[in-house]
């Protein structure tokens, strides 16, 4: 395993994660759409019990996405989540009224009433997709914010900080770029589409599942226009590359050329498309498919996975900056030391059984399709 390898790998790792997280927000997707889908109260109670199965599994992702990235790449982890932390701290926040409202909505004593708890619900699923979608565009958009490593051994130095943002925004700058909220809009789409795939599956509700075939068209429709023209503009953009001295330079084509150039990943992306649009275009089709959020769910992964790969492989720069270009971030300049990658590896050989445990959950909470009987005499939010 050379150190080469080892910053493939665990970016490879890193990557999978971001993308199981953006599967993952089918939780925030259906609670975005919750009140068009359950016209009653019980029937919002249907979609809130479903996805109430699931934030956990979303959340801790989110967790163990931030702290991969921090093992492997830490300079990335204290450039954006220390430098950016207004953009970080947001999309936290809602992740916390998330929960709390999950427990407190029909709680004995909650003088706030079950539609506040509800509305944040509705705010954690169109903030969290759109901060997270925006954050995964800085990696070809490129973010505003200096590295300076002599700081640490200058003793004229005020505070060895490496990184520092170049403004007072720290992060939220980065909406003011169209193509950042171009991709951070179709990300809440895609939740939506996935929500509504999930919830589809898993409530034995017609009502719910008629009026979510519904919703599904408003959703994927303006998804599929969102994510073709952030790909189409993609691929035709300057990409920042870096040579074999470290220097970062813009690249016409850049993106296109990795793709091209790393064949695998086309091919990962393209099969990743169809299983999404054949999920979509199945459920929407046929009246009796319920099991559109497994391809759905699967081609998510795989595209999100090409991208992000594609962001860091082949000499470029996953982290550029818009403020000083030498200040980008690559594999070779931002990640750990060979033997902190080399032990994490080992202890990575652990994760399919984590993956295993998950599987079994996941199983077992779904073992029964969610009913109004069982939200009566069961446990629920």
């Amino acid at each position: 395993m050379t150190y080469d390898f080892l910053q493939h790998y665990w970016c490879f790792i890193v990557a999978l994660l971001g993308a199981l997280l953006v599967f993952l927000l089918f939780v925030q997707g259906a609670n975005s759409v919750a009140r068009s889908l359950g016209y009653t109260e019980e029937g919002r109670r249907l979609v809130y019990n479903s996805t109430g199965r699931k934030w956990e599994f979303t959340f801790t992702t989110l967790v163990t996405f931030g702290g991969a990235f921090f093992a492997s790449y830490p300079l990335f982890y204290s450039t954006s989540f220390g430098g950016a932390y207004w953009l970080w701290m947001i999309i936290l926040f809602t992740f916390v009224l998330q929960a709390v409202s999950y427990e407190f909505q029909n709680k004995i004593g909650n003088i706030l009433g079950p539609k506040t708890f509800q509305f944040f619900l509705t705010l954690n699923g169109i903030v969290g997709p759109l901060l997270l979608g925006g954050a995964v565009a800085t990696f070809f958009e490129g973010s505003n914010f200096i590295i300076e490593k002599d700081n640490l051994v200058d003793p004229n130095a005020i505070t060895p900080i490496i990184s520092r943002w170049a403004n007072a925004s720290h992060g939220l700058d980065a909406l003011l770029n169209p193509w950042v909220l171009i991709f951070g809009f179709a990300v809440v789409f895609l939740a939506r589409v996935l929500g509504i795939l999930y919830v589809i599956n898993n409530v034995n509700d017609e009502d719910i599942r008629s009026r979510g075939s519904v919703r599904l068209v408003g959703a994927a429709i303006p998804f599929v226009l969102l994510f073709v023209a952030y790909l189409v503009h993609l691929l035709l953009k300057d990409g920042f590359a870096y040579n074999d001295n470290g220097i970062i330079y813009m690249e016409p084509y850049k993106y296109l050329t990795n793709l091209l150039d790393m064949w695998y990943l086309l091919v990962i992306l393209i099969i990743g498309v169809v299983l999404v649009l054949f999920g979509i275009g199945k459920t929407i089709v046929s009246k009796n498919y319920i099991g559109g959020i497994w391809p759905a769910g699967i081609g998510t992964v795989l595209t999100v996975l090409a991208l992000l790969l594609c962001s860091a492989w082949n000499h470029t720069a996953y982290y550029p900056s818009t403020a000083d270009l030498q200040s980008s971030l690559t594999m070779a300049n931002s990640c750990s030391s060979e033997f902190t990658l080399r032990t994490m590896f080992y202890v990575s050989l652990l994760v399919p059984f984590v993956l295993a445990y998950i599987i079994y959950a996941w199983r077992a909470i779904d073992a029964k399709k969610l009913d109004k009987e069982e939200i009566r005499n069961d446990h629920a939010y």
